[in-house]
């Protein structure tokens, strides 16, 4: 599968794959369960989830002929590393005004 080069915030940026992460809160799916939430293509919902997983969001494992998509912490890291630089800095700014 062809998966696009994505830093995290183009990922979470498209609305499809930050409901994926949402409904992965509730615990592991499969990748049909998931394509049920979605009014698009199956091949378009395991594209999303493809991406998810190659920029370290979900861990995909393989039980039998199903494959079961799980949060995962890397691109959740990443996310929050930028976050929390910007977080300090208001904090300071706020503090120092």
């Amino acid at each position: 599968m062809d998966i696009p080069d994505l830093d995290v915030f183009q990922v979470v940026a498209d609305p499809t794959r930050r409901k994926i992460l949402e409904i992965l809160t509730e615990g592991p799916h499969t990748i049909n369960a998931l394509a049920e939430n979605f009014d698009i293509s199956r091949p378009a919902v395991s594209k999303h989830i493809w991406i998810l997983e190659d920029t370290g969001f979900i861990n995909i494992t393989k039980e039998g002929r199903e494959r079961h998509c799980s949060l995962h912490t890397d691109g959740f890291l990443e996310v929050q590393r930028w976050l929390s630089f910007f977080t300090d800095f208001w904090r300071t700014k706020i503090n120092n005004s």
